[in-house]
């Protein structure tokens, strides 16, 4: 923490690359900096706090998309300066942790920012570790769902740790689907992970979860939620006392850019050097049995690798679209069909939909085509990483 203080403290006006910047706001700003330096936290942390305020009101006007990176700049920078204050003034390691979080799922670094909220966060997590850990649920008593096995004639292909050269001109330049096994044996994540890792890594973090079936229902919502508390809410709770009538669900969040611990346990596979970036976009799954994706298709092509639990998917190339009631808006990549209780009263043409399914296991990866629909539910307690590129 000394060097983070020093560090702050020698800074030289960061706030000079911001333009249309109000006189208020930049006043405040410049007001940071200057008590900072001066260990005046109480006169910072007020500052930091007036500044939040006005930079928060932009984030929330109009489209994400459109919002200008200088207001997601302005706002992680402040956060740093935050949290630091929080910490100095011994307010609890949570909130501590919780306004380094807020600062990088709301802000992004500016270019020339040498610290990193990330490295703050992990460094009070550390400090502040949760005692309270949750005990792995034994094998045993984790809920599943039970199914009967797809037919062979409908299952995916699986082919033990193809060549890149094969996996090239026999899947990924068709767009076609395969299952890979035997590539992920060297992961750390297949032995590491469980409930109670998770609370001691990262516990105190803070991240978006879904509440909800399935994110096309009328009530679904999202939540932010430190790791523990959704762990004891929707995963313990859930395995005690019995599916809630909402699921909690972290799904589609970039985790480990946010929690580099966790990210050295991954290992991007090596198919995905075969796309034009060598940086795909990397998200975390993590929820309890009957969790839902519903029928949808991506525009990049995709590795599903799962680490945990079972997952149930099912799949049907993009020249289905016009059997699938595609939705409007939004949720123009998603199809209105219930694929588990197809309406053929309501969807008609869904009747001329085949879909091929198949059961992914721990140690195993999907390979998904760029626009392919497919359909998830996880059967057990379930952790997935998936790796999007073009």
């Amino acid at each position: 923490m000394e060097r983070i203080r020093t560090s702050l403290s020698i800074a030289r006006d960061p706030w000079g690359s911001f333009e249309q910047v109000h006189p208020v706001l930049l006043s405040d700003l410049k007001r940071v900096t200057q008590t900072f330096g001066l260990a005046q936290y109480e006169q910072c942390l007020a500052s930091c706090q007036y500044a939040l305020d006005y930079v928060w009101e932009k984030l929330n006007t109009g489209h994400w998309k459109d919002i200008s990176d200088q207001w997601r700049q302005i706002y992680y920078s402040v956060s740093y300066y935050k949290s630091v204050c929080l910490y100095e003034l011994h307010h609890p390691p949570l909130k501590c942790i919780k306004t380094c979080d807020m600062g990088i799922l709301m802000g992004v670094k500016p270019l020339k920012w040498d610290l990193c909220l990330r490295e703050l966060a992990s460094t009070l997590h550390k400090l502040h570790e949760s005692t309270e850990l949750v005990k792995d649920i034994p094998a045993a008593k984790i809920p599943r769902l039970e199914l009967i096995s797809p037919s062979e004639d409908k299952s995916i292909q699986r082919v033990s740790c193809p060549s890149l050269e094969s996996f090239r001109k026999q899947w990924l330049s068709i767009g076609q689907p395969v299952i890979i096994t035997d590539c992920m044996h060297h992961w750390p994540a297949l032995d590491k992970w469980s409930l109670a890792y998770f609370q001691t890594v990262a516990g105190l973090r803070t991240v978006p979860v879904e509440i909800g079936s399935r994110y096309t229902d009328d009530d679904w919502s999202q939540q932010l939620l430190t790791i523990s508390q959704f762990i004891q809410q929707y995963i313990v709770k859930h395995q005690a006392e019995g599916a809630p009538a909402r699921r909690g669900y972290l799904a589609q969040h970039q985790l480990f850019d946010q929690i580099p611990e966790l990210r050295d346990d991954i290992i991007v596979p090596e198919y995905c050097c075969l796309g034009e970036s060598p940086d795909p976009d990397i998200n975390a799954w993590f929820g309890p049995e009957g969790t839902v994706s519903p029928l949808h298709q991506d525009p990049k092509d995709n590795l599903l690798c799962q680490v945990k639990g079972r997952k149930l998917v099912k799949l049907c190339p993009p020249d289905m679209a016009d059997c699938l009631y595609v939705n409007e808006g939004m949720l123009a990549n998603t199809s209105q069909v219930d694929v588990e209780s197809i309406d053929l009263q309501k969807f008609p043409l869904a009747a001329k939909v085949s879909f091929t399914e198949s059961v992914l296991h721990p140690g195993e990866m999907l390979f998904i085509p760029a626009k392919y629909w497919h359909h998830v539910r996880s059967l057990d307690l379930s952790f997935s990483v998936s790796f999007w590129w073009s």
